[in-house]
């Protein structure tokens, strides 16, 4: 059983900088990747960037060079570090983690998502 809180969304100018945490409680496994999604109103869920449990990386061409996904061991957190925002970054932020047991069962854990608003 995990569970995943974000925190970190704020209104910020355009061209600032925000960094979301994302910290998961209860049994993390080996295998794993983190993700960050992004819902703005009206949009489906978009996928913005994942780390793995080896930390390989990637990330949507829309925030490509602007945001910067990392993890730290110590409490099970990632972080998304977001520079040159833009108001098409306004969006709902959700954190979301996958993982496998050693016997390849997949499980899906959802944070509530916190909000990010870039103004113009």
């Amino acid at each position: 059983q995990v569970q995943l809180v974000e925190s970190g969304g704020d209104l910020v100018q355009v061209g600032g900088s925000l960094r979301l945490s994302c910290v998961a409680s209860g049994i993390i496994l080996n295998h794993y990747i983190m993700a960050w999604y992004r819902q703005a109103p009206g949009q489906g869920r978009e996928l913005v960037a994942t780390i793995t449990n080896s930390g390989t990386t990637n990330y949507a061409d829309s925030v490509k060079g602007r945001f910067t996904v990392s993890r730290a061991n110590v409490k099970n957190t990632v972080y998304l570090q977001m520079s040159s925002l833009k108001p098409e970054d306004t969006a709902v932020y959700y954190c979301k983690l996958t993982q496998w047991n050693v016997q390849g069962t997949q499980r899906d854990y959802w944070g509530q998502g916190t909000q990010v608003t870039v103004s113009s």
